[in-house]
């Protein structure tokens, strides 16, 4: 038998014929074209797909629903996409400890309609449609509720993964002062899965509120936002979220002359107890004055990206009193107002660049922005873009303590198996 016959005949024996093949046209990462495709059932499963990849000096690429598999860096190798669709599920959920631990090829969606029927949800509310709880660590996905909960990260009370030499590993429990011990499962948030595979994960699990109601009001300009928002988190009424919207629009010199409402919009969610949330949202109101409303429903750009598939996707992170110079950069860098969104509190947002631009205009803006940035704590760095501009720009940007990261990559995975390429270029 041929070693090509053999790895195929490991695989089937670990993932059953049907979950194991030849990949296609369609399983590639970021434009790099997979060679072989397999499901294990089992973390058992996953850990001995990574001892085979070993054993034939294969690169392995973790896949979940694939929602994000183009986001970053193209893999400089990958030869085995580790589906982990099959380790689904809410494999143990413990009210009395506010914790779950859900597997890692759980749609997160699925995840929350099973705790749902307990009146329990996790705060994890990212926009990409479908996607897994392993992807949302891999990638550090975050939703609007991060600015009451924080990141992914935030959110991780434990979790399981298999090393880039097919050892299971547990990372979580408590720290010496009683905190929770975060440490491995930050690295591995946004790691892209350049460290490990991801097979569980035990999140914090919190009761759903009873309530819920948005507050807008319009925004004309990236100023006026930022003296909002800034009156808004200066004040004592605490918001589940703080979201913004500015599409791309025609700059209006004298905005109140023009029309009613601004282009733009602020939205803060509340929630909690009926009264509580009636009480906080009139207050929230009347605190962002001008138009504002409150509504049962969140807007709806609400929890989603600006962008679109063949876009230039740019995140930007800065402090949010800084907010408002971030989107002026990339607006004057880019010549236009193009759409920028994320949340007010945090200072994470995404902005969309055209993506028929030519690479050599997107590097001018990506300099341009990174410069304003630098001296405000800032980064942007390009999340997704088409391939010609993928591979002629630096998505990454100014990447702090290079020689870190580097050190945690070859600590983890020393032969460089596990996605190469993908985690900050390593």
């Amino acid at each position: 038998m041929t070693t090509r016959g053999a790895l195929f005949r490991s695989l089937v024996d670990i993932c059953g014929m049907r979950f194991a093949r030849l990949a296609g046209r369609a399983d590639t990462v970021a434009g790099a074209q997979a060679s072989w495709v397999a499901a294990p059932p089992t973390i058992d499963g996953v850990a001995a797909i990574v001892r085979l990849a070993v054993e034939h000096d294969l690169a392995v690429v973790a896949r979940g629903a694939a929602t994000k598999l183009d986001w970053g860096a193209r893999p400089t190798r990958a030869d085995m996409l580790l589906d982990t669709g099959r380790l689904a599920g809410v494999w143990h959920h413990a009210p009395t400890e506010g914790v779950a631990e859900i597997g890692a090829g759980t749609p997160l969606r699925a995840a929350q309609a099973a705790l749902a029927r307990g009146g329990y949800r996790l705060a994890l509310d990212t926009p990409s449609v479908g996607a897994t709880i392993g992807g949302v660590i891999a990638a550090d996905e975050a939703g609007p509720l991060a600015h009451r909960h924080g990141s992914v990260a935030d959110q991780l009370a434990g979790v399981s993964y298999v090393s880039a030499t097919g050892i299971l590993t547990h990372s979580g429990g408590r720290a010496a002062d009683g905190t929770p011990d975060r440490g491995v499962g930050r690295l591995l948030s946004g790691s892209a899965g350049a460290l490990g595979v991801i097979v569980s994960a035990t999140v914090r699990v919190l009761p759903q509120p009873a309530s819920r109601a948005w507050v807008r009001r319009s925004i004309w300009t990236p100023l006026e936002l930022y003296d909002v928002v800034r009156g808004l988190l200066r004040s004592r009424v605490q918001a589940a979220a703080v979201e913004f919207d500015l599409p791309a629009s025609r700059p209006v010199l004298v905005p109140r002359q023009r029309a009613p409402r601004g282009p733009g919009t602020l939205a803060v969610l509340l929630e909690g107890e009926p009264g509580e949330v009636l009480e906080r949202s009139t207050r929230m109101a009347d605190l962002l004055g001008e138009d504002a409303a409150i509504r049962s429903e969140p807007p709806a750009w609400w929890g989603r990206y600006p962008f679109g598939p063949d876009d230039v996707a740019l995140r930007v992170t800065v402090p949010s009193a800084d907010l408002h110079a971030a989107i002026y950069a990339i607006r004057d860098a880019a010549g236009a107002t193009v759409p920028v969104r994320g949340s007010a509190g945090t200072g994470v947002v995404h902005a969309s660049l055209p993506g028929n631009a030519h690479p050599d205009r997107v590097a001018a803006v990506l300099e341009a922005v990174r410069g304003v940035l630098l001296g405000r704590a800032g980064s942007c760095v390009v999340v997704s873009a088409p391939p010609a501009i993928r591979d002629a720009v630096d998505l990454w940007g100014p990447v702090a303590s290079p020689d870190l990261v580097r050190r945690v990559k070859e600590r983890f995975d020393p032969a460089g198996r596990l996605a190469p390429g993908r985690f900050y270029g390593a």
